[in-house]
């Protein structure tokens, strides 16, 4: 098959379930621009086609996948932002931790010297249950507050280190407001509809889809100084009608800074919305991997062969 992508639109992948969308996406899409554009040795020997033309256009590709920020329960929105490195310069100004010659490591928990040593920082202990899976406890020396008790002594606005990981992105966004360096950080969690995560939340304990859009609301506070294409799979699985309007949202400021976003989708409220569809089929598996519609959404349904263009008819004939 013969693929066109449209750079700089929001452009969906559709069809039935094994029809070619992910090993379109991931096997050719993918692996042939991290093969131009991030690789030291650039290559431009075609993967798994014939012919691949047009990266050149781009700066940068980025997968942004339902896979966890972070491997250990210390990874968590606020870190992955890069808001935290913020947070704790503000402790470390405190005339109390000058005082005392603390600088912003005694505020991190990932390494030594302001963490509690019991838990390594995490306010959890790993349980080994060999056939099981891995148990977490509260960590009885610091009571799950991941810090020694001379480090929590020193306060930000009548606040320690503790008190800040456990507010949620929202309250957080209220207490942080004349700091822009962390409020633009967390409006952009905000505006992806995490609001109600904590900003210590653990890594493990976030759902593929809220993993995924803390990925993007990443992307959006990021100064974009080249062309992006972003690759995401059904990133709708999961959410509720109004956290689909915001994610469309979310793809189209991405869209509107010049940047080409690819979304696999099933869910008609985005599909409707894309500026390309490209539908893939007609059937699954062997049957599949054939262009069977391409074009807007319009063109999409008013194809018969397709059957994302059956059911895309109703959604844009609905008032």
């Amino acid at each position: 098959m013969n693929v066109d992508v449209p750079l700089g639109k929001l452009v969906t992948v559709t069809g039935v379930s094994g029809s070619g969308k992910s090993s379109f996406m991931y096997e050719i899409l993918h692996r042939n621009l991290s093969a131009r554009l991030e690789m030291r040795v650039r290559s431009n020997e075609p993967i798994n086609c014939k012919e691949f033309k047009g990266s050149e256009y781009v700066g940068r590709v980025i997968l942004i996948d339902q896979s966890p920020i972070g491997r250990t329960p210390r990874s968590n929105p606020v870190t992955y932002t890069g808001a935290w490195t913020h947070i704790r310069d503000l402790f470390a100004s405190e005339p109390e931790a000058r005082a005392r010659g603390w600088g912003p490591g005694r505020f991190s928990f990932n390494r030594p010297g302001g963490r509690c040593e019991a838990c390594e920082g995490n306010g959890e202990i790993a349980v080994e249950m060999h056939f099981l899976p891995t148990v977490y406890v509260t960590c009885e020396v610091c009571n799950s507050t991941r810090f020694m008790k001379e480090t929590l002594e020193i306060k930000f606005k009548k606040k320690n280190i503790h008190e800040i990981l456990e507010m949620t992105i929202e309250e957080a966004l209220k207490f942080f407001e004349d700091i822009p360096a962390v409020a633009d950080r967390l409006f952009t969690l905000n505006e992806v509809g995490l609001g109600y995560v904590k900003l210590g939340q653990s890594a493990t304990t976030l759902s593929g889809g809220e993993a995924q859009r803390v990925k993007i609301s990443s992307e959006l506070y990021r100064a974009h100084l080249q062309k992006t294409i972003y690759l995401l799979d059904e990133p709708t699985v999961g959410l509720h009608y109004e956290d689909v309007k915001k994610l469309i949202d979310i793809l189209q400021k991405l869209v509107n800074k010049g940047n080409t976003v690819v979304v696999i989708e099933h869910n008609l409220d985005l599909i409707k919305n894309a500026d390309y569809v490209i539908d893939i089929g007609p059937e699954g598996g062997e049957h599949g991997g054939k262009i069977v519609a391409k074009g807007t959404p319009e063109d999409v349904a008013n194809n018969d062969k397709s059957y994302t263009g059956k059911y895309l008819k109703k959604v844009l004939h609905r008032k």
